[in-house]
């Protein structure tokens, strides 16, 4: 046994293996245990594959298939066979994930109807009605997305467009009063000029059947006796045609109404980039045009209100634009969307996304890094880092002024509100992605999760218009159990004697390295003969304060394909590369105002001085006396100030301090589900929905905090498959 336990020891401190201490290092054929019930994922119901619709709101924009599933279910479910349509609707969506994870791609409507003919609905009339219902309350299309490369940079261009559809709108509204306006202001000086008022502009304003009622000379000479004429001054009138010359010709959106459609100025200008550089000099070329037309909108205002005074603005708008547009005007004009691949990025491109950060260029930058692995300087290991994307980040939320948002891509459809409100943010903004396709056989969504839940890449939003500051501007609520180092995940397994194993493991960045083969050498996985005491959850190394460990060595609980455990024993280089993990996180966390440092130091201070302040004073005379009082206040305050009673497994309930306000609860039922101050979710009206309900936001939840109980109506329908679906989270 201590010879065992030195060759275990060695390989923890040297990533050398001993002759026969071990079966091998850990292959690819090896997984964390936790993903055990992730193999197959088109046998899930997550958040992929995505949709990006057509018509809607931002919110509607983007929905998940399970998400559109359920509601065409809530739609078509009242004839008394929901529960037979929800089957059918389920084998659908499974069809219609396995095409995508296939690599098929197009709008939902294509993607349905293959789906639908390879289950064959011809030889099932009740599942051909099925679908036929569900599709008819599926009242919207759009392209279907897998959380794949290219998903980020399809997402993001596609709520960007909504974005700046919305400006369009609202600019084409704009310029097309502006130029109708102005039109009247010439139409009316030239109506009542000499040549306005000609007979034969008379005549030609009258319909051909009534020309011969009216003396259009006698006309025209009564007219021109009684008006009285104040030419337009030739300056105004030039200025007004300049101003309509600028409206029409603008390229930032296309024109403003379709009687100017005629007009050649050219293609609209491209806002989509794939260089900083590129987008920076387009940028820098219109600058002149964006001046132009926002002093044309300013001074078109004017003249429309006839307030416009030459010996007052001529000189104002002679400098206008001479240090650049205010953030109003720049918000007049789209955005530069600019998607980028942090492994492309060369330093003097990081140097040019910084400098348009900190200058408050109209830029929504996208940052994706695809790998987190990289090479150490001290030689060809790898190591876990996403330097460049991380200093780009952190630099720019220091600026102060930029919306920063960081994700894995796994957690993108929970945070399209706080992406479209980064792409609607009145300034510069940055988005930091890991999309998971490292080109490893673990699929780019589990890949890019195991980031987020490891905390190699938490998910972070800083919005500087969200409040004065750091409490209300940046969140940290997209992680899962943020007060925590490592999330814990439920683990079931069957031991050697066929029972039932219930453990809570943590998922720590080691659980991420080992999906990743590049790191293979750094664990060895050992005989199950040679498991001993002296093998430890790799977590008691990585605790903040560990207890003495000599002696012991960190091991990882592995499933192999067969889905049988193993353990592998870590190399102390990877310990130390997750404890430094931890540390970021734990920086974090203070940022976030979780476990913050400052805040626990006053409160002590403030306990301290309480503590001074209530201390009794006793007379001499009366010290008997006074004591009692005063050990009964010491005693209640040692007890804790309420009691906690223990909740009853049959009683539903979430746990709300969890919650990532991801609205598929509410989406349910806004009845029964309701979020308090924080936008965190519980329970608000148990009896306002039915227990089918709760069990579907439970199966929706992303973190699975929602935990249904035991039915309160015994009558229900369905309750034994319901309830064995709910036990699931108990």
């Amino acid at each position: 046994m201590q010879v065992e336990l030195q060759a275990h020891i060695a390989f923890h401190l040297t990533g050398r293996m001993a002759q026969g201490a071990f079966d091998a290092n850990a292959q690819s054929d090896l997984h964390p245990a936790v993903f055990a019930g992730y193999r197959d994922l088109t046998a899930l119901r997550y958040d992929f594959p995505l949709v990006l619709m057509r018509a809607g709101g931002d919110r509607q924009s983007v929905q998940s298939l399970s998400g559109l599933i359920d509601g065409a279910l809530r739609d078509v479910a009242a004839n008394g066979d929901d529960e037979r349509v929800r089957k059918h609707a389920i084998r659908l969506e499974r069809e219609v994930r396995k095409l995508v994870a296939e690599g098929m791609a197009g709008p939902l409507s294509k993607l349905w109807s293959i789906a639908a003919a390879r289950i064959d609905t011809k030889t099932d009339e009740l599942l051909e009605n099925s679908l036929n219902r569900l599709r008819a309350a599926l009242k919207t299309d759009g392209e279907v997305i897998d959380c794949d490369k290219a998903m980020p940079f399809r997402l993001f261009r596609h709520l960007w467009q909504i974005e700046q559809d919305r400006k369009a709108r609202k600019l084409r509204a704009d310029i097309n009063t502006l130029v109708m306006k102005l039109s009247d202001i010439l139409s009316a000086e030239f109506v009542r000029s000499k040549e306005g008022l000609s007979a034969e502009r008379l005549r030609a304003s009258v319909g051909a059947a009534h020309q011969s009622a009216f003396d259009f000379d006698a006309m025209s000479r009564l007219l021109a006796e009684s008006t009285v004429n104040v030419p337009m001054p030739e300056s105004r009138r030039r200025r007004v045609r300049g101003l309509l010359s600028t409206l029409r010709a603008q390229r930032f959106y296309w024109p403003a109404s379709d009687g100017e459609k005629g007009i050649d100025v050219g293609e609209p200008y491209s806002f989509v980039f794939e260089k900083c550089s590129d987008a920076v000099a387009a940028y820098r070329e219109r600058l002149p045009k964006m001046i132009e037309l926002a002093k044309a909108i300013a001074v078109a205002r004017l003249e429309i209100e006839s307030e416009y005074g030459e010996a007052r603005h001529d000189a104002f708008f002679e400098e206008f634009g001479d240090n650049g547009l205010d953030p109003e005007d720049l918000a007049l004009f789209p955005d530069y969307l600019i998607c980028l691949s942090a492994a492309d990025l060369v330093a003097s491109e990081c140097d040019l996304i910084l400098q348009a950060l900190a200058e408050g260029l109209p830029v929504k930058v996208l940052v994706q890094t695809d790998d987190l692995m990289e090479g150490s300087l001290t030689g060809g290991d790898y190591l876990i880092s996403g330097l460049r994307s991380r200093e780009i980040a952190s630099t720019a939320i220091g600026f102060g002024t930029n919306y920063v948002l960081q994700s894995d891509s796994s957690g993108l459809f929970r945070l399209r509100e706080q992406i479209a409100r980064g792409l609607a943010y009145p300034g510069p903004a940055l988005f930091s992605v890991f999309s998971g396709a490292s080109g490893t056989r673990i699929p780019p969504y589990l890949t890019a999760a195991a980031a987020a839940e490891s905390r190699a890449c938490p998910a972070f939003t800083y919005d500087p218009s969200a409040g004065p500051d750091w409490a209300s501007r940046f969140s940290l609520q997209a992680n899962s159990q943020i007060d925590l180092d490592w999330p814990l995940q439920r683990f079931d397994y069957e031991d050697e004697e066929h029972q039932l194993v219930s453990e809570n493991l943590a998922f720590t960045l080691v659980d991420f390295a080992a999906c990743d083969p590049r790191f293979a050498r750094h664990f060895a996985r050992v005989p199950r003969v040679k498991w001993s005491a002296d093998l430890v959850p790799v977590t008691e190394f990585l605790a903040r304060e560990p207890k003495d460990l000599s002696g012991k060595v960190p091991c990882l609980l592995m499933v192999d394909d067969g889905n049988r455990l193993q353990k592998v024993i870590v190399n102390e280089r990877l310990v130390r590369e997750a404890r430094r993990c931890a540390e970021a996180w734990r920086s974090l966390q203070e940022l976030g105002g979780v476990h913050n440092s400052h805040a626990a130091r006053l409160v002590e201070q403030e306990r301290q001085v309480w503590a001074e302040q209530s201390r009794p004073v006793a007379a001499p005379e009366a010290k008997q006396t006074d004591a009692a009082p005063a050990e009964a206040s010491a005693a209640s305050d040692s007890a804790p100030a309420e009691a906690v009673a223990e909740r009853s497994s049959d009683d539903p309930y979430i746990e709300t301090a969890r919650c990532t306000s991801c609205n598929e609860c509410t989406q349910i039922n806004d009845k029964m589900f309701g979020y308090d101050a924080n936008k965190q979710a519980f329970i608000k009206d148990i009896n306002a929905g039915t227990y089918r309900q709760l069990v579907e936001a439970a199966e929706n939840c992303q973190i699975s905090i929602i935990h249904p109980g035991k039915p309160r109506n015994p009558n229900e329908a369905g309750l034994d498959e319901l309830m064995q679906r709910a036990e699931a989270f108990r």
